[in-house]
């Protein structure tokens, strides 16, 4: 069975609920607000109906006009290359941001699609700008969300020059235990929402090295692995694995 929240309720996908009663405000938009500011923060967010399973978010070369938040399920982005393949740029689970890309340019240069039925807040680009005139704080901490997005496409560059697979999958098993225990949940125990073949073509791997090497970790006792499903039973391991020093 799925790994159940330890800490707090399971994501919702009831679009009613507003920011001062989102679990995930805390590391989401409204961190620091002032109950004022979350409420003028909450009046330009959109929340539609639920994102299904292989639906777009927003496609690449769309015009740039939301940022969006992520309330529950999973997103991955993609791009496609010069030669018309796909590639995976990133996972991303509740309580983080999508569609910064169309930032630079004004058009997105990935597209972002729902791994599994998801909810999202809509934040139209343009009123958040006069939102974080208005509120300092607001605008340090958007600040803040991109500079996170730059250090991870940084993070994936460093990833993907690390010549294990093991070293890769490892990095990729504890990047998501670190960001699931930033929303309350178990670092220790958690659901994959991607597939093999978006994991490995993620890290550049073959799907058969990816399901190779979760099974050598589970063979190694350091991680349990059915399915999708994912116990960290060794964290010490696994972190010497990933080439992370423990304290």
């Amino acid at each position: 069975m799925p790994p159940q929240s330890v800490a707090t309720p399971q994501c919702h996908h009831n679009p009613q609920v507003n920011c001062a009663d989102c679990r995930l405000a805390a590391i989401c938009l409204p961190i620091s607000l002032h109950v004022d500011d979350i409420s003028k923060l909450d009046d330009i967010i959109q929340r539609g109906r639920p994102v299904q399973k292989a639906d777009h978010v927003y496609h690449a070369g769309e015009v740039f006009k939301s940022v969006y938040a992520l309330r529950s399920g999973a997103i991955k982005t993609v791009r496609v290359t010069h030669d018309g393949q796909e590639q995976v740029t990133g996972f991303y689970l509740p309580g983080e941001m999508i569609g910064m890309d169309g930032l630079a340019s004004n058009h997105h240069t990935n597209s972002a699609i729902a791994l599994e039925t998801s909810a999202v807040c809509e934040i139209p680009f343009s009123r958040l700008e006069e939102l974080s005139a208005q509120i300092p704080n607001l605008q340090r901490r958007f600040f803040q969300l991109m500079s996170k997005e730059i250090t991870q496409e940084q993070q994936l560059i460093t990833l993907l020059s690390k010549n294990s697979a093991d070293e890769r999958i490892a990095s990729l098993l504890l990047s998501i235990s670190t960001r699931n225990n930033n929303r309350g949940l178990s670092a220790k125990e958690f659901y994959l929402p991607m597939s093999r073949s978006d994991i490995g073509n993620y890290l550049g791997l073959t799907i058969e090295t990816v399901s190779r090497v979760l099974s050598r970790l589970h063979k190694q006792e350091v991680i349990t692995l059915d399915k999708k499903h994912v116990i960290i039973s060794d964290m010490d391991a696994l972190k010497n694995i990933a080439s992370i020093s423990i304290d």
